[in-house]
Order: structure tokens, then sequence, then C-alpha cells
């Protein structure tokens, strides 16, 4: 396949994440690199036919490719493969705990964080909710839940819909969050901890560049927090 390629299925699109390694879902600083711009109008929110909304929970479910909001607050799939030195590049070195310790994360991070991983995973409403969030309570949950992702210590685990009469889903899909430990074990998420962090970086950009029509440069700045 083509790394543009158009994109018609959930295979397909699952095929381009673990073929490129990452995929964002919108336009972004590399001409044609998302999919927004591989797939066809026609799959974009058209009557009786899924599209890449749809698809979100199948190709997270299939267990290959990691997704959330990890390229500049926008969301991402990364292969599993490339997930552990994306983290241990956006961690910097740090567990949650030690990045605590060290006064590098704030009290509603800590809150949504250690909420989340005490539960296993929380769809986004109930997260919200249980941390003081919502229409009576405090602002910025969303800033706080697209760092937590930023940093890889979250993720999303599924998409989840409600039901109508006839047991069919409509409207737009809730979040699950996990943290990736969870969802894909402590040893894959952690197992590139041994490279220094630069070094992880060094080798998601040269891999990238080696797939992608663009510069080293250039996939850094995707790439860089």
């Amino acid at each position: 396949m083509a790394w543009d390629s158009p994109i018609t299925s959930p295979a397909q699109l699952e095929a381009a994440v673990l073929e490129l390694g990452f995929l964002p879902f919108f336009k972004n600083s590399i001409p044609g690199f998302s999919i927004a711009e591989r797939t066809p109008p026609e799959y974009w929110f058209v009557k009786d036919r899924e599209g890449p909304w749809e698809w979100k929970g199948p190709v997270v479910r299939g267990g290959k490719c990691a997704y959330g909001k990890f390229f500049h607050g926008k969301a991402v799939y990364v292969a599993l493969d490339w997930l552990p030195d994306l983290v241990n590049y956006r961690r910097d070195g740090y567990d949650f705990d030690a990045r605590c310790d060290e006064g590098l994360c704030s009290w509603h991070e800590k809150r949504v964080y250690e909420t989340l991983a005490a539960a296993g995973s929380m769809r986004s409403r109930d997260l919200k909710e249980d941390c003081g969030y919502g229409s009576d309570g405090m602002r910025g949950f969303d800033q706080v839940v697209t760092r937590l992702q930023m940093l890889t210590y979250l993720c999303i685990a599924d998409f989840e819909y409600e039901l109508d009469r006839h047991g069919k889903p409509y409207g737009w899909g809730v979040a699950r969050y996990t943290t990736p430990e969870a969802l894909y074990g402590r040893r894959i998420v952690r197992s590139a901890y041994r490279r220094a962090p630069e070094e992880s970086l060094a080798r998601i950009v040269t891999h990238l560049a080696g797939v992608l029509p663009a510069d080293e440069k250039k996939i850094a700045r995707l790439v860089k927090f």
C-alpha cells in the first residue's frame, strides 16, 4: 500500500497505521499525512455508511493501534510497536508519581490521573463528573485530559454509543479513557525505558523520514511536545 493511498475501511485504516507507525486524524504540517486527507468524501457523515468517525472504536479494540491526542493536542493513531518510544520520549524519564514528586504536574492532572488509574477505565463524562468538573464545577477538564494524553499517561480505550429502541447506536461516541499500562500492559508500554528519551525521538523521526515525503526537521516539529 502506498503511504498516501485511499482509506475506505477500518481494516485499511489499521493497515495504514501499522505501515507508517503513526497516522494523525486531521490535516497537519505534512501534506497527505492524515486520515482526513486519505479518506474519500463519500465516507464522511453519510447516512447508512460508516466512515473514519465510526471506525475509531473497532481499530482501537483490535489491540494493534493506540489512539489519543498525541500530536499538538490532536488525535493520532500509533502502532503498538512505536508506542513505547513515544511514551519514553514524552514522559522524559518520569512515571506519573515521580513527575508529581518533582512538582511537574498540576493538582488537576493528579486528580484526573489518579481517579482514572484507580478505576481502570472510565467514560469521559463519568471521569469529568467524578473529578468535580461540569456545569456547576471546575473548568478546564478537556485541557487537563489533553495534556495527560500528550504526556502519554492517558489514551482512549474505546468509543461508546447510546442505543435507540431498536438497539442501534446513534449520536457521537463517548470516549472511554484508560492508561496505556492498563490497556496494553506495563511491560510493553515501558519497554523503551532503557533508551534515553532523545534516542526514542530520533528513532521516531528517522523512521517517519523514511516513509514520508518530509524532511526530519518538519517531522520533529510535529512529534515534539
